[in-house]
């Protein structure tokens, strides 16, 4: 049987929806938005004039295997507890695309790159604004150096945007959280929302101040791009939320959130929220040396809807997993991908600002150059 299914596991979400949407453009038919709720995966086909096409599937336990006939390629949009269900897909030789973003899953998962090696698959982790977009800026800004030394990321988050539960939950939990930071090639041990450092989001977002959070992609990059430093920091385009969050961090009161009933009515308040706009924007700033000489890259990235954004990434990431053999593997994204690699998909819902000690830095330039070098 010929194996050309895509499964998006957390199909009829908040980002899974724009997800299908977007693959099912090129492969009307071959897209399954997949959840335990058969129902709501029905109801969100039903708006895609069966493009997309609904199946039950609950990863939190075992999965028949019939499920996983003919299945070329699997997208994961929620969280896991274990990797049981990543390593059987990788043993059926299915590859393998996860938006998610706890770091300490996606460690797991990075144990299995001998048995995706093994049986043909390839897996791709990291995938998406933060962690994704933020990785691909790093190994951008990295390859403008000869020797990186420190990598800041930043990410703000607009609240005036609608942002999924599942998002929200997440943020919430990490909020009081203590997590470790590789720093200056030792690993160090810091809080979340703590260690302010004031960001320039651009002319039109303005200077704001951003918070260390629990993001994965400071946790891969050290690996993956060999820098001794790497943070990143959250913000909110409302000053007054970011400081407010800040300010509760600090008093301890955030440790209420354990209890159930705080935690839920703080998840409902989250999702009220409607005080800034719908934009997001991505900042690295990274410092090293290029011929010896102190080398300073920013690279912005921002536009609205960050769900749109997410979306975007996953859906040209897929593709390119889908239609062409990549080494077969576990890999975070920026091991298989350059940022010009994701322009098309990106160029018409964000705008890149990239700049090397002040001097804008021509992105489109440099893909033209290297298509010209590739077909001569």
């Amino acid at each position: 049987m010929m194996k050309d299914r895509i499964i998006v596991i957390g199909g009829y979400g908040h980002v899974g929806q724009a997800i299908c949407k977007q693959l099912a453009d090129y492969y009307p038919s071959k897209v399954y938005a997949a959840g335990r709720n058969l129902a709501r995966a029905e109801q969100f086909c039903r708006t895609t004039n069966g493009k997309v096409k609904p199946i039950q599937m609950d990863v939190s336990s075992k999965v028949a295997p019939s499920l996983l006939d003919n299945v070329k390629l699997v997208i994961m949009c929620l969280d896991q507890s274990d990797t049981d269900f990543v390593e059987t897909c990788l043993q059926r030789g299915i590859h393998y695309v996860d938006v998610s973003a706890n770091p300490l899953f996606l460690s797991q998962v990075e144990q299995l790159h001998h048995t995706a090696a093994s049986h043909g698959a390839t897996a791709v982790l990291s995938v998406g604004l933060a962690p994704g977009m933020t990785n691909l800026l790093a190994k951008y800004a990295k390859s403008l150096m000869d020797q990186t030394e420190t990598i800041d990321i930043s990410i703000m988050l607009g609240l005036g945007d609608s942002h999924g539960n599942a998002a929200i939950e997440w943020t919430i939990d990490n909020v009081s959280t203590q997590f470790e930071i590789m720093h200056n090639g030792q690993i160090k041990k810091v809080s979340s929302f703590t260690d302010g450092k004031d960001i320039q989001f651009g002319a039109k977002l303005g200077r704001k101040r951003a918070y260390r959070f629990n993001f994965s992609d400071q946790h891969a990059i050290p690996h993956t791009l060999a820098v001794p430093t790497v943070s990143t920091r959250l913000c909110f385009d409302s000053n007054l939320i970011t400081r407010m969050l800040a300010w509760l961090r600090t008093s301890g009161l955030f440790h209420l959130l354990k209890i159930k009933e705080i935690r839920q009515a703080a998840v409902l308040a989250f999702s009220k929220i409607r005080l800034g706009s719908d934009r997001f924007a991505v900042k690295v700033d990274a410092h090293g040396k290029q011929n010896n000489e102190y080398v300073s890259v920013e690279c912005l990235v921002q536009g609205r809807h960050e769900a749109s954004m997410t979306a975007a990434v996953a859906a040209a990431i897929t593709a390119a997993v889908y239609r062409s053999p990549l080494p077969h593997g576990v890999y975070h994204i920026e091991q298989l991908f350059q940022l010009q690699d994701l322009l098309p998909a990106i160029e018409q819902i964000a705008a890149i600002d990239i700049r090397a000690n002040g001097n804008v830095i021509d992105l489109q330039q440099h893909v033209d150059r290297n298509i010209s070098s590739a077909a001569g």
